[in-house]
């Protein structure tokens, strides 16, 4: 059984412990979307003959300059491939700095998609990653090939000086003698190279007044052949690329924010999702992205706005709150409504003796590939939709961060007993074991989620969460008579394990207020 179908089950279970559960069949992946963006696997065409080797730009530089030596003409980068073994190995490809993907730069992209799987690699096993690496570059000790050498101008002082050479020239030749003189801007630009700018946006009907905002912290890459470069976002959509251009560029987004948090799951075990942009032109790319536009795009694009509109509210000039840990990792199940915060790549759940009996060998793999959050877009229509599950589920990270593994293993136990028990009762009904971590996680989750969503669409408070047997009541009667949302969480420590022991810890925390906490606690009690 492959890693993903072990993980599956044990996710469409523990998404009880979100929403309502709704499933429909088997199939948790992404659906391919309508439309011109696709997000399934790529389909390679033929290999193309790539303009930067440096027999390429040997040939193009004597084309341009027959009277001088092509061996001013030196390699600059290595084209190369890997192809980690095993969780650590690609764990230490990741962390490395190199600009990775999973499909060959040199081939034709005849449908584009989100990732794309060697077929002659084991579904289950970890596909070729593809890279461009210094000259000089210290191989560590990861399998990996060499596909070209390669002379990229724009990096190496090596193939610059003071002679008058026009290297611009020189790389517009090799794509023309490569046969890739189509990719070429047509005219140059006067300025010749240009750093690729823009700006993608989003726009979210029910706020802003229906006026497109940034996408925020979310990485744009380019590239043309093995030539790329990468930059974030900022806070209101802006981009600029640190490297300079002159041909056509393929653009996408990579879902891995600079606040932290990386959104994944393409059919396959991956940290961060990828969205193809198409193609554009040297100077830029321009986006904004509706809720008529691709589905999934604008789901990615409004999750990650929420994530990053919660983390960076988490400071001490806003919520105040402990911030989600870091390198947290939710993935997008658009076959599920039920969202979650199992936690599992921080080894939550897969520890547990319930799930490790069942996983075995496959424990440690799906702690290092699988999410912390899953949030179910099934039924998800709305910016609005994706912002409340966002928060819901981020409120709980925030929790975990205070309470820790051992603390979020029994409220993970307490869901999973109950699912059995009950036939899949959401929450179960408050009895059992471990009730009381249930109790006190989720009546703050919905109290969150309820305030953060009144303070960015406005009306009345919401009262999400308000029908189970647990009350965030409490917590917004508290908070209108003036208490913080962080004085809350303050009183969540590991050993607040039931409503009782929240109470006396807010009573001794707050002895002045002492017979409004009562009197609010028996009131929805």
């Amino acid at each position: 059984m492959c890693r993903l179908t072990v993980f599956l089950i044990l996710c469409a279970v523990l998404s009880a412990c979100g929403k309502d559960v709704a499933t429909s069949g088997h199939d948790y992946g992404e659906s391919q979307a309508e439309g011109v963006l696709a997000h399934g696997m790529m389909v390679l065409g033929d290999k193309l003959d790539n303009p930067y080797t440096t027999e390429n730009m040997q040939d193009a530089f004597q084309a341009v300059y027959p009277t001088k030596s092509r061996n001013e003409v030196k390699t600059s980068h290595l084209y190369v491939r890997f192809l980690p073994e095993n969780d650590e190995e690609f764990d230490m490809l990741e962390s490395s700095g190199l600009e990775l993907t999973d499909y060959p730069v040199d081939y034709e992209i005849l449908v584009d998609g989100d990732y794309y799987h060697d077929p002659s690699i084991d579904e289950d096993k970890i596909t070729w990653q593809y890279a461009v690496v210094p000259a000089g570059y210290e191989f560590p000790d990861i399998r990996y090939e060499i596909l070209d050498e390669c002379c990229i101008t724009e990096y190496d002082p090596v193939t610059r000086s003071e002679d008058g050479i026009d290297w611009e020239a020189v790389e517009a030749e090799a794509f023309r003698l490569s046969g890739n003189e189509e990719m070429l801007q047509q005219p140059l630009t006067k300025a010749g190279r240009v750093n690729p700018s823009g700006r993608i946006t989003i726009i979210d009907d029910e706020a802003n007044g229906g006026k497109p905002f940034g996408l925020a912290g979310v990485r744009v890459r380019c590239n043309t052949f093995v030539k790329f470069a990468s930059a974030y976002t900022d806070r209101d959509g802006y981009y600029t690329i640190p490297k300079k251009f002159s041909a056509k560029l393929k653009y996408r987004l990579i879902f891995k924010n600079e606040k932290g948090f990386a959104i994944g799951f393409n059919l396959i075990l991956r940290p961060a999702s990828a969205s193809a942009l198409g193609s554009g032109p040297a100077e830029g790319l321009s986006t904004t992205i509706t809720r008529n536009s691709d589905r999934t795009l604008f789901l990615r694009s409004a999750v990650n706005n929420a994530a990053y509109d919660y983390i960076s509210r988490c400071g001490e000039d806003d919520m105040d709150l402990t911030p989600p840990p870091g390198d947290i990792r939710i993935w997008l199940m658009s076959k599920l409504d039920a969202s979650s915060a199992i936690l599992i790549h921080h080894k939550v759940a897969v520890s547990h003796s319930l799930v490790a009996d069942f996983l075995g060998y496959f424990a440690s793999l799906i702690a290092y590939f699988a999410p912390d959050v899953t949030i179910g877009t099934a039924n998800m229509d709305s910016y609005s939709d994706a912002y409340r599950a966002t928060c819901h589920e981020l409120a709980h990270c925030s929790h975990f961060a205070q309470v820790g593994k051992d603390y979020w293993n029994k409220y993970v136990e307490y869901i999973l007993r109950s699912y059995i028990n009950t036939g899949g009762m959401t929450y179960g009904d408050g009895s059992g074991q471990y009730a009381g971590y249930c109790e006190v996680g989720e009546m703050w989750a919905y109290y969150l989620e309820s305030v953060m969503y009144q303070e960015r669409y406005g009306g009345p408070m919401p009262q999400f969460g308000t029908g189970y047997w647990f009350s965030p009541q409490i917590f917004r009667y508290l908070d209108e008579r003036g208490f913080e949302r962080s004085d809350f969480l303050a009183a969540m420590q590991p050993d607040v394990t039931s409503l009782d022991v929240l109470q006396n810890r807010m009573i001794s925390m707050y002895p002045e207020k002492k017979r409004m906490l009562e009197q609010v606690f028996l009131r929805y009690r």
